[in-house]
């Protein structure tokens, strides 16, 4: 019974309802678009999809993994940030529907898988069309596996949020940045010691997702992996399909399912199983996104390293101003003593017999004595001009 679960159906705008069950719930979005929450436990997601446990793991919240799109039997495990999906062939289960980043995705799922009308409604013009050409239309609207569907959905979300979330970081950096190079104080330097923080936590991020498309993208072995219509073709049998029953009522779609299957299967005995054009091309598209944000993120970190060497080289030549005015306040300390040296002499209120009727010496004595220190001033200065310790 503990693995039956609780199977209730309810619209998009319904989800919010169930944020207490965020820890159990899924989101289940079949060919049609439908969407249905489960509650249920760990079990019976495994035995709905046929994946280990270390597999499941990799979706769940609680731990940490980094972004994975891993190509099992039946099933793709996804885990892009907080797009943690389960994608089969014919459904695919979302974690935590109640989150505001993944409702977006759900909503999107819902509009990009194939409606069963579009079927029904090429049926009714069955008097304007041949029967060949609705065939035609038809495979052509089904050319693209329910997978990859699915995948291009989480793709594009995933890539569209890491952008958002670059433009934002843009936008707050360049102002700050610029704010700085015109007045170095501790609130701006504050201010952009969190916005490189930023940056380099959501650089890391983006380094995953393309790090993992392009581990995809050099493996074929892996890209085959990702064709789970084309494995059900090739595992499906002509006299029986007949299985084990369901705890879940099957997809609607379980019939053009088995119809594509069937036509893939054709590929497949003429030994295209191993061609991964249609999913390189698919995953080269993202990966050219999610590159142009991290080159955007890479420029981002160029302008902020090129605006910390600015801010040092102000730094350094206000040091050297320092510098130069200690200099000029040593060279005039030290003409002062000597001026104060020759005055404390004659100064001294000593009888001397040099002292008496020599009373009009005392102007000289200092004139010369002021003289004397004016060129030294001016001999110190001029030497640390000469070596360069002071600017022209």
């Amino acid at each position: 019974m503990a693995r039956d679960g609780e199977v209730v159906p309810v619209d998009p705008q319904a989800v919010v309802a169930v944020k207490k069950k965020s820890s159990r719930s899924w989101v289940l979005l079949d060919g049609t678009g439908k969407a249905t929450v489960l509650d249920v436990d760990k079990y019976a997601i495994m035995h709905r999809v046929h994946i280990h446990a270390r597999d499941l793991r990799i979706v769940d919240p609680l731990l940490s993994y980094p972004s994975t799109i891993l190509g099992r039997d039946r099933a793709i495990v996804l885990n892009l940030e907080h797009i943690k999906a389960i994608i089969t062939a014919e459904e695919v289960l979302l974690r935590d529907p109640v989150d505001e980043n993944v409702i977006p995705v759900v909503e999107e799922l819902q509009r990009r898988l194939p409606p069963v009308n579009a079927i029904r409604e090429s049926q009714k013009d069955e008097k304007e069309f041949p029967a060949g050409q609705i065939d035609l239309d038809a495979g052509e609207e089904d050319e693209s596996p329910f997978e990859f569907r699915a995948l291009e959905v989480a793709l594009e979300a995933i890539c569209s949020y890491l952008s958002a979330r670059t433009t934002e970081l843009e936008t707050a950096a360049y102002p700050a940045l610029d704010e700085l190079t015109s007045k170095i104080s501790s609130r701006n330097l504050d201010r952009v010691r969190k916005l490189k923080s930023a940056m380099t936590r959501l650089t890391a991020r983006v380094q995953k997702v393309r790090d993992e498309l392009e581990q995809l993208l050099d493996d074929d072995d892996d890209m085959a992996d990702l064709y789970l219509s084309r494995k059900l073709a090739g595992a499906s049998s002509p006299v029986s399909v007949s299985g084990p029953p369901n705890w879940y009522p099957a997809s609607p779609t379980i019939g053009s399912k088995i119809s594509r299957a069937s036509r893939a299967s054709i590929a497949t005995v003429r030994g295209d199983e191993n061609d991964v054009e249609e999913l390189e091309m698919l995953l080269e598209a993202y990966f050219m996104q999610i590159d142009g944000t991290l080159n955007k993120l890479a420029t981002l970190r160029e302008y902020i390293d090129d605006t910390e060497d600015y801010i040092n080289i102000q730094l350094d030549n206000h040091r050297n101003q320092l510098i130069q005015l200690e200099l000029f306040l040593s060279a005039g300390t030290l003409c002062m003593a000597i001026f104060s040296l020759v005055a404390g002499i004659f100064g001294m209120n000593i009888p001397y017999t040099w002292n008496d009727g020599y009373g009009y010496m005392f102007k000289w004595v200092c004139i010369v004595t002021g003289i004397v220190c004016a060129c030294v001033f001016i001999i110190i200065m001029s030497y640390a001009r000469f070596k360069g310790l002071v600017g022209s």
